[in-house]
């Protein structure tokens, strides 16, 4: 898409909150200094194969950090082909990037959606010295739900669970840097009922219903000093996400002493369009290219 026309979007609508290594195909219109493949099989998930794209620079010298993009959809709806842009784009500034699919409800509740995410990791972790990868350099960009998800794969250790039956098992699911548009962080608090409906799609049923789940699924339950940093970024007049959310999960990594950092950008909603776009995309890249190289 016309980057000047790039819309962060989207728990949702906006009356609502958006195994072979190797298989793959390569796209038609590969660009000339990258190499860009799609639909990539990196894992099973109940009868569905999961999918994702990726690409990188053609010449690199050593691994190279990786950067995933989780697309958003309030867990029912999106695909990962709308990051295959930004993929190209970091691609073309020397990482290795992916954009990555995952089941989405109500065919599939919770905990389907962060099972997959995990696997993705794994999958990357498992086949880091073919993809041209630091294993230890993965860092993660997710919009609204996807946001959530990232999220949940930032603050939860392995021994947390939900790593499902995808496959690559062995390798760790934490990624080491990541940076939120928007999500939600703790689902047990009160939504918006336009956002709420998803939620209570999302986990089958209300919490009071399913108290648990919506435990489980909230990122700020999992929080502790071992969590790598995150950057959040949150819309004063968000009207699905709450900017409350976002309040929270600072206060909760403050606690602990979780590096970060968070960007209220006052008078917008959930997403935002224009120069603001540009800006902040850009500067999640530097985020993760900046924490997760820290340790050189």
């Amino acid at each position: 898409m016309p980057r000047q026309n790039l819309l962060i979007y989207m728990l949702g609508t906006a009356v609502c909150l958006a195994m072979t290594c190797m298989t793959h195909t390569v796209h038609a219109e590969e660009p000339a200094e990258i190499e860009y493949h799609e639909d990539v099989i990196y894992g099973v998930g109940g009868d569905e194969q999961l999918k994702l794209d990726w690409a990188r620079p053609k010449k690199f010298d050593k691994p190279l950090t990786a950067i995933i993009y989780i697309h958003g959809g309030g867990w029912t709806f999106g695909n990962k082909n709308g990051h295959r842009d930004e993929i190209q784009k970091a691609a073309r500034e020397g990482y290795f990037s992916a954009t990555i699919g995952y089941r989405l409800a109500p065919a599939h509740r919770f905990p389907a959606q962060i099972e997959d995410c995990k696997c993705a990791i794994r999958f990357l972790r498992a086949n880091a010295d073919q993809l041209g990868l630091d294993r230890e350099k993965i860092g993660a960009i997710g919009f609204s739900a996807g946001a959530h998800l990232v999220m949940m794969l930032a603050t939860m250790d392995d021994e947390d669970g939900l790593e499902g039956k995808g496959g690559w098992f062995g390798w760790s699911s934490k990624i080491q840097a990541g940076v939120s548009f928007f999500g939600p962080t703790n689902l047990q608090s009160e939504f918006p009922e336009s956002s709420n409906k998803l939620v209570v799609q999302f986990l089958n049923g209300t919490a009071a219903q399913q108290p648990e789940a919506y435990r489980l699924a909230s990122p700020i339950t999992y929080v502790n000093a071992g969590d790598p940093p995150l950057l959040l970024y949150q819309g004063t007049k968000d009207t699905l996400v709450p900017h409350d959310q976002a309040l929270q999960m600072v206060e909760a990594l403050t606690a602990v002493e979780v590096p970060g950092r968070v960007e209220f950008l006052i008078g917008q909603g959930h997403g935002w369009r224009g120069p603001e776009a540009e800006r902040t995309f850009q500067a999640a890249i530097d985020f993760i290219a900046e924490q997760t190289n820290k340790t050189e």
